[in-house]
């Protein structure tokens, strides 16, 4: 099986890139598989990836590096329900040192199952704008502009994504700053959202080379890290996973309560100067569902996935990723959904609620030199 995996931090478009991919690849007419990758369970990316159609299995609980074992049993379940030509995995967005612990390993540990492609690294505009142009109000923190930053240094080729929100000049300054940090590095410039250069993406896949005809190597960028940095930069964020009922007696626009509810949860946030790393909600009915989104403090709530429905009865998971104390990351968003729902007359019943930092990165694997 080909195995791509595709990286990058929270909020830069991983899930829409794979989606995008995976269609593509469909319409070659090749069987797709996906992992999806959490610190815990009830993951929207796995949800919302599963309501397209595709074929998911959802890596738990740590980190790929951290969980390699429940990666591979993963895949060769794919591998025994669907028989894919391809899988398409996407790591947790605040891990990096993945060559080293995930693709350096997969090539020396079960290269009779895979073949590996090169790794991708994807990055939203405004995080590479700010964090290597060296904006000291970014709004991260010297530790996560770190993971950041390690990022790219051990990506075999780097995306940059929502380039149908940028001008030309602003491609190119942001292409600038990466080819000076990284001058022997692939660089693709797509939309995952609108298509635009995606085939480019696959083209380089295929055939691992630039426009020069130059081979891609595959994991040859194993990074010097300082694990007590990159675990401080994960620790900083809050991490919450929490799936809520609600119900009501007269029929409501899904789309506008998720829109609704992530505005709230901005505005606290916000009032709480803490920086958005990912907030994601998808809200299901029966047969259709939405998904709202916030990719950072500096950006705009967005329907990502219109239902165009009413209803009167909604199952939702919300993931939020921010800079701030769980303890106070839960009763924001308890106070966010239940808000909504009162403006409703709706009632909400929150299930199961994970709200925690992540602990420290423990690799099952870490190669440090390629061909040990």
């Amino acid at each position: 099986m080909r195995f791509i995996m595709i990286g990058g931090f929270l909020g830069a478009g991983k899930t829409t890139t794979i989606g995008m991919l995976a269609q593509l690849y469909q319409q070659a007419g090749l069987k797709v598989g996906i992992v999806t990758n959490d610190q815990a369970a009830d993951l929207v990316d796995t949800h919302s990836l599963r309501n397209q159609g595709f074929s998911v299995g959802e890596v738990a609980g740590a980190c790929f590096c951290c969980n390699f074992d429940e990666l591979t049993a993963t895949v060769e379940q794919l591998q025994s329900n669907q028989q894919p030509d391809i899988i398409l995995a996407e790591p947790v967005g605040s891990c990096t040192d993945l060559v080293a612990t995930v693709v350096q390993p997969l090539i020396k540990f079960h290269d009779n199952i895979f073949d590996v492609a090169p790794y991708g690294v994807i990055l939203k505009p405004s995080h590479g704008q700010r964090i290597l142009g060296g904006d000291a109000n970014a709004g991260f923190s010297p530790e996560a502009a770190y993971i950041f930053n390690k990022q790219l240094e051990e990506a075999d080729f780097l995306i940059v994504n929502r380039i149908d929100e940028l001008s030309h000049d602003a491609i190119d300054s942001l292409v600038g700053l990466l080819e000076n940090r990284h001058p022997h590095t692939p660089i693709i410039k797509l939309s995952a959202k609108t298509g635009t250069g995606m085939q480019a993406l696959v083209d380089f896949l295929d055939t691992q080379s630039d426009a020069n005809g130059t081979t891609t190597p595959v994991g040859q960028h194993i990074l010097e890290l300082d694990y007590d940095r990159y675990a401080q930069g994960e620790a900083e964020l809050g991490w919450l996973n929490a799936t809520v009922t609600l119900q009501g007696d007269e029929k409501i626009a899904l789309d506008d309560l998720l829109l609704d509810i992530i505005g709230r949860l901005q505005t606290m946030f916000t009032a709480e100067n803490a920086e958005t790393a990912h907030l994601k909600a998808i809200g299901s009915t029966v047969d259709c569902h939405a998904i709202a989104n916030l990719v950072g403090s500096d950006t705009v709530v967005e329907l990502s996935h219109a239902s165009n429905v009413e209803t009167d009865r909604v199952t939702m998971v919300i993931n939020a990723r921010v800079a701030m104390d769980p303890a106070m990351l839960e009763p924001l968003v308890r106070a966010a959904v239940v808000g909504a729902c009162d403006e409703r007359d709706m009632t909400a019943e929150f299930g199961e609620v994970q709200s925690f930092r992540p602990g420290r990165p423990v690799p099952t694997h870490r190669i440090a030199a390629v061909g040990d």
